[in-house]
């Protein structure tokens, strides 16, 4: 008895603490749900920003289209790298990219962040190129040492292709041989010089490293170069034609009624919990309940950027973990109907309903992890509502109604009609 008692007292403390820092927050460490949350462009508005290409002479309307699209996909890339992952990108016309992004703090630097077109350069002192952005396979940070003094230092590391690799050797035989003491390769981003490293031998080699001077956040600037690099050059430059502030396109009705369908869902779903299930019902409702705190606390500290998608992703998972405890008391009846003890029948019923319980959830975070890896924009942030509410399903669904379920047979709350027997 002494020991339920304890068991409750921890409980209801743990799931007081989880409301706290859900409405609330805990200092530095958690903020509330309300600070916490980005909303969606659909849901508080944000920025609409519009990119026009600076067509080549020459080019064809298949490649144009071809290349738009190529755009377009590497636009979204960037986004999703920079932390964009509610924003959209779309074609408008031929030659014309919106990107609308929501809950921006600075929309000036997501233009200047997206505008960039990632053009890397190796110029000579003369300002000869040798060397740009097709003749790179990718860029990836690291951080090591890079020269004989042994310190690591943060940089990025470019990995040059066949063609990229002939022509920095031919770049580097031309630098060395001059006479004026310009003997240096300097990498360009679009007009920014990075770096401007002095060529001492041959260089003659598909690996090249990009060093990062004296700035505030070295290890930043490098993991940033490498995600726009890594996003891929554009094909075409790109000019901001037009940026505007927008309002949302759903707006706050459509946030409330929203909120408010969710709520009303979630009673109705208690109600049919007690009515059917009574006191399991009951204990349903308060693993419910922890869900949603646990669930507020989790999006909070992961700064979820939150779509009408993404709610919807948060009351999908709110079926299913309902639909575990559904499956659990069913099998725990089933038990009692059996003339098992209430203590055995709580321990079978668990172990035989684990296994499909387990089998749906994972088959639904195969598909989550899927839409997380292929999917881009709106249908990120339903992945990972989607995956944060199986998660945690399933540990409240399966370890808290367990722990409730004993600590009742522990307080000798053993009426069986309680249990629908």
């Amino acid at each position: 008895m002494k020991k339920s008692i304890f068991t409750l007292v921890i409980v209801v403390l743990v799931v007081a603490a989880l409301f706290f820092a859900a409405f609330h927050g805990v200092g530095d460490l958690i903020q509330p749900v309300s600070e916490g949350v980005v909303l969606g462009l659909d849901l508080v508005g944000g920025s609409e920003i519009t990119y026009e290409a600076v067509i080549p002479e020459g080019t064809d309307d298949s490649a144009l289209t071809e290349g738009m699209e190529v755009a377009r996909t590497m636009m979204q890339q960037r986004l999703d790298a920079l932390g964009y992952t509610e924003a959209s990108c779309y074609l408008s016309g031929e030659r014309r990219i919106v990107v609308e992004i929501p809950s921006v703090d600075d929309p000036e630097k997501a233009v200047r962040d997206l505008g960039a077109t990632a053009v890397v350069t190796f110029v000579d002192a003369d300002g000869k190129q040798w060397l740009s952005g097709s003749d790179i396979n990718g860029a990836e940070y690291e951080f090591s040492a890079t020269d004989a003094t042994g310190i690591a230092r943060p940089h990025v590391t470019l990995e040059l292709t066949e063609a990229g690799s002939a022509a920095l050797k031919a770049a580097s035989q031309s630098v060395l041989s001059r006479s004026d003491g310009k003997n240096y390769l300097a990498i360009r981003m679009d007009d920014t010089e990075i770096s401007a490293p002095y060529v001492s031998e041959v260089l003659d080699t598909s690996t090249v490293i990009i060093s990062i001077g004296s700035t505030e956040n070295p290890e930043e600037e490098a993991r940033y170069l490498a995600k726009i690099i890594s996003a891929g050059r554009l094909p075409f430059q790109l000019s901001t034609a037009k940026q505007q502030t927008i309002g949302a396109s759903l707006g706050e009705k459509s946030l409330s009624t929203s909120l408010l369908a969710g709520l009303i869902g979630l009673i109705l779903v208690m109600l049919f919990m007690i009515a059917v299930y009574r006191l399991m019902g009951v204990i349903s409702c308060i693993a419910l309940a922890t869900y949603a705190a646990l669930f507020g606390v989790a999006i909070s500290v992961l700064h979820v950027n939150l779509s009408l998608p993404g709610i919807a992703g948060i009351i999908l998972t709110v079926g299913m973990a309902v639909d575990a405890n559904v499956i659990i008391f069913e099998r725990i009846k089933e038990e009692l109907r059996l003339g098992k003890t209430l203590r055995f029948a709580i321990d079978s019923g668990y172990k035989r309903a684990l296994l499909a319980i387990i089998d749906a959830n994972v088959t639904t975070m195969i598909a989550g992890f899927v839409l997380l890896w292929q999917g881009s924009g709106t249908i990120l942030g339903f992945a990972v509502t989607l995956l944060i509410g199986v998660a945690l399903s399933m540990l409240v669904m399966l370890v808290l109604t367990r722990i409730l379920l004993k600590t009742a047979v522990g307080l000798k709350i053993t009426n069986l009609k309680l249990y629908c027997a």
